[in-house]
This record gives C-alpha cells, sequence and structure tokens, in this order.
C-alpha cells in the first residue's frame, strides 16, 4: 500500500511515497521511518524500493521523500547537493509526519543510504524528533568533496566553483556534472579501477538501478558549501539517539567502510552498533539479496527495540 504525497519546505513542496503496513488501520498509531535516498538518488531506488519496502512490511509506516532541488521534488535551479538542505528536508518531513493521526510521533525514526545515511546521522544530532538512527554504507559528504571529488584539492575546486557561479550569474549556461562514467566499459577504458565508481556506473546506469530522475548528476556552482560541511562534527556530544551503522567490508573510494568505524567511534549514543557485512560492498547493499537481508535481520529488530 503505497500513496504519493507533498508537503511543504521553503517555497516549494517535497515529493515522496507514504507506505503502509500491510494491516494497516488509520485509528492506530505506528511507529515511522523516514528512508532516505544517496546522492544523486532519487525515492524509486533503494530507499523506496528496496529498504522502504522491507520496513513497511515489517510493520512500519515509511516515509520516502525525494530531497529538495531533485527527483519530483520542487526548488530551482535543479540537481543542487547541499548538505544544508538535504539535512533540512528532515525537519520538514517531521513537520508533515506530525499533523498524520496514524503517527506516532514519539517513535520517528530515520534511516539513510551512502550520502543519505550521512545527512541521517547530521539531521539526528539537531532534530530531537528522531528518536533512533540507521545508516547503511553511510557517508560523510564533506569529507568526499574535499577529497574525492575535488582531486584532494580543495581550494583549487573552490576557485573554480567561485569562477563558474559568476559566469552563471552573468548569463551562462549551467554546470551540471555527471558524477558517473556513461558505462561500466567506459570507465574502465578511461582507467577508473575504483569499486564504488565501477558498481555505481552499473546500479544506476543499467536496468539494475536505473529511473528517469535518479540522474547521479550534481550542479557545479552550487557545491562550494559541501566543501566545508562534515556529517560528524560534535557528534560526540548531539548524536545520542540509538544508532546502527552498516557497511560492508569491501572499502571503496566514497568511504563508507571508514566513515562508518569513524561515526561509531565518535557518536555519544548510549546505545550503538556496527555491522559489518562480510563479503560485500558499498552498492552490494542497495539491493544485492543476501547483504540486504543480512542488514535487515538487524536494521528491523533495532527499529522495533527503539521505537
Amino acid at each position: 500500500m503505497k500513496k504519493s504525497v507533498k508537503f511543504k519546505a521553503l517555497y516549494w513542496d517535497i515529493a515522496a511515497d507514504l507506505l503502509f503496513p500491510p494491516d494497516f488501520e488509520e485509528d492506530k498509531k505506528y511507529p515511522t521511518i523516514i528512508s532516505t535516498h544517496p546522492i544523486g538518488s532519487c525515492k524509486e531506488q533503494t530507499s523506496g524500493n528496496v529498504y522502504g519496502q522491507a520496513l513497511a512490511d515489517a510493520g512500519f509506516v515509511v516515509l520516502v521523500p525525494d530531497a529538495s532541488f531533485q527527483g519530483e521534488s520542487g526548488g530551482e535551479p535543479r540537481f543542487i547537493e547541499d548538505p544544508s538542505f538535504r539535512v533540512e528536508d528532515y525537519r520538514y518531513a517531521c513537520d508533515y509526519l506530525v499533523t498524520l493521526p496514524f503517527v506516532d510521533e514519539k517513535r520517528i525514526g530515520v534511516l539513510g543510504i551512502c550520502g543519505g545515511g550521512g545527512y541521517s546521522i547530521s539531521a539526528a544530532k539537531t532534530e530531537r524528533r528522531l528518536k533512533a538512527v540507521v545508516s547503511i554504507t553511510g557517508v560523510n559528504f564533506g569529507r568526499l568533496c574535499r577529497e574525492g571529488f575535488a582531486g584532494y584539492d580543495p581550494i583549487g575546486t573552490l576557485e573554480a566553483i567561485a569562477k563558474q557561479r559568476t559566469a552563471e550569474s552573468r548569463g551562462a549556461q549551467l554546470r551540471v556534472d555527471g558524477l558517473l562514467p556513461s558505462s561500466v566499459e567506459a570507465g574502465r577504458k578511461a582507467g577508473i579501477t575504483d569499486i564504488d565508481v565501477l558498481e555505481a556506473t552499473d546500479y544506476y546506469k543499467t536496468s539494475r538501478g536505473a529511473q528517469p530522475h535518479g540522474y547521479t548528476s550534481a550542479l557545479f556552482s552550487h557545491r562550494a558549501a559541501a566543501v566545508d560541511w562534515d556529517a560528524f562534527s560534535n557528534a560526540e556530544t548531539l548524536l545520542t539517539q540509538p544508532l546502527l551503522i552498516v557497511i560492508g567490508d569491501k572499502p571503496g573510494g566514497f568511504g563508507a567502510y571508514r566513515d562508518g568505524q569513524e561515526i561509531y567511534g565518535r557518536a555519544a549514543s548510549k546505545k550503538k552498533e556496527l555491522v559489518v557485512v562480510e563479503g560485500w560492498s558499498h552498492y552490494d547493499l542497495y539491493d544485492k539479496p543476501e547483504p540486504v537481508q543480512q542488514a535487515l535481520k538487524r536494521i528491523v529488530p533495532f527499529f522495533k527495540e527503539n521505537l
């Protein structure tokens, strides 16, 4: 059972799918989970069709939004991947959920995948309506922008962003960067060997995960804020909710293996768990049945215990 909904952000609407348990009754109150997609993804991919649906089947109401400026959500210009907006989306999601009579406002949790995992952790630090946090192969997008996406030259990248934004302010065409090669074969021919980049391409550029709104693109001129952002800042003080971190044991260039271990160590949460799914990679945890089921065997009991 699924319903398409919209709720207000600043000056635009956020589009989302609301997923219901099989035995849903409107006069009951349910624990509810916000399931959020990776960088440059959309609600029709892993956050909705895999984890969102599994959690609904397990008895939760699940809200699966598209990020502002992405997917079917509003916001102009398109393809902005700005952590400040991504984190603020969680607050608007909570604002919406607490108006629904069947949502138990004291039992709202959050789950994020890849960049959504980092954003979920960041949001939970200051959004106390989020009572439990799950990060699946979560990535600290700020670190990735300072290192991998900047070629380990953040100052040079910021200078280029400034130049491009000036040009666009004067009427130049917007620069929208594709974050991945056109195909796995093209990536290998270009000399790419990193497991995350190649497997991301396999997921997003083939029938395995391709969706009309899953663009894996970003507006270059609006990426400066991400270079100075850190998903984990002040986690030692502010991140106190129950926390479950799920990572594969095959590390790749997007850094989820390192980031998962770091936030597990830094979080102030008294109840926290690090699950390493052995033999599987970052993108295996998006949709491959065996690692996904291994993750869900820990995720579902975690939410049932803490929501």
